[in-house]
């Protein structure tokens, strides 16, 4: 069975509260669809999680995917470690963290949550700005997303 493999890519200048945006590269056989957007007013961390989102809505959303595996490929370990380990913890105690503060971007992590239960996915960390084709490559449309916004 074909895979679906995933880059994303995330970023903000003058973080926390600068201009943001965030980048995906969907790749399914010799197919390779990119999309990335941006928020004038945003955090790093928004961002990569905004491009994981984005990433497993297009594969939830497009038929032909259905019932593949997808590994996603991330540079950021706040998303990866969050996804596949500390959301246990914060959904069992009311998202609350270990020292009983809110969750930051609870919201956010909702709805990734919720997209990764529906999927059959492998979360990936990567090294960032390290030569990895396609996270150069998400990089480069997340940068170009938040020049619109300077």
């Amino acid at each position: 069975m074909e895979e679906i493999v995933v880059y994303t890519d995330g970023g903000c200048h003058g973080n926390p509260g600068g201009p943001g945006g965030w980048a995906i590269v969907v790749i399914c056989g010799e197919e390779a669809r990119s999309l990335s957007g941006g928020d004038p007013s945003t955090t790093n961390n928004r961002m990569e999680l905004t491009a994981a989102i984005q990433a497993l809505t297009v594969i939830k959303n497009t038929p032909s995917f259905a019932g593949k595996k997808v590994t996603v490929n991330i540079d950021s370990q706040y998303v990866k470690n969050g996804i596949t380990v500390w959301i246990k913890g914060w959904k069992a105690k009311g998202w609350k963290t270990a020292d009983k503060k809110p969750v930051k971007n609870q919201d956010l992590w909702v709805t990734l949550d919720e997209l990764n239960s529906q999927l059959s996915v492998e979360w990936n960390w990567v090294k960032g700005h390290a030569g990895v084709q396609w996270n150069e490559v998400c990089d480069q449309l997340c940068q170009k997303e938040i020049a619109k916004y300077e």
